[in-house]
């Protein structure tokens, strides 16, 4: 029988948690105000983990605040998702095939957009 703290959560749920509250912030967090900004019941430890392999990832920067360090965010939402498209078709050696699927997956209103996007040659 397992109890509640044995249960991990969903994968990419508490990255998700931290930049929200970083996202919030009007300046960069330490890692014990990310925490008490988070709805999650964690140690300060878990949180300042998270912050660091966030940082590794590029998701987060970071400044040097007395002994530790304040977060913040490098990307806006929409521009981590792209840097999250970009990391996985940089995972396959196959890019054509890769982007001939995603392309094959769009609706027509996305389809447009993107034809539409790499006409005028805007990011």
């Amino acid at each position: 029988m397992s109890n509640a703290k044995d249960e991990r959560r969903p994968a990419g749920e508490l990255e998700a948690a931290v930049l929200a509250a970083l996202w919030a912030a009007p300046g960069a967090l330490t890692p014990a105000e990310v925490q008490a900004g988070l709805a999650l019941d964690l140690a300060r430890t878990t949180v300042t983990t998270t912050l660091s392999r966030m940082h590794e990832k590029g998701i987060v920067g970071r400044r040097r605040q007395g002994r530790g360090y304040a977060y913040f965010p490098v990307q806006d939402a929409p521009g981590l998702t792209a840097m999250r498209m970009h990391g996985e078709l940089d995972r396959d050696a196959d890019r054509e095939t890769v982007l001939a699927r995603f392309v094959a997956r769009l609706g027509p209103d996305d389809e447009r957009l993107l034809r539409d996007l790499l006409e005028s040659g805007n990011e």
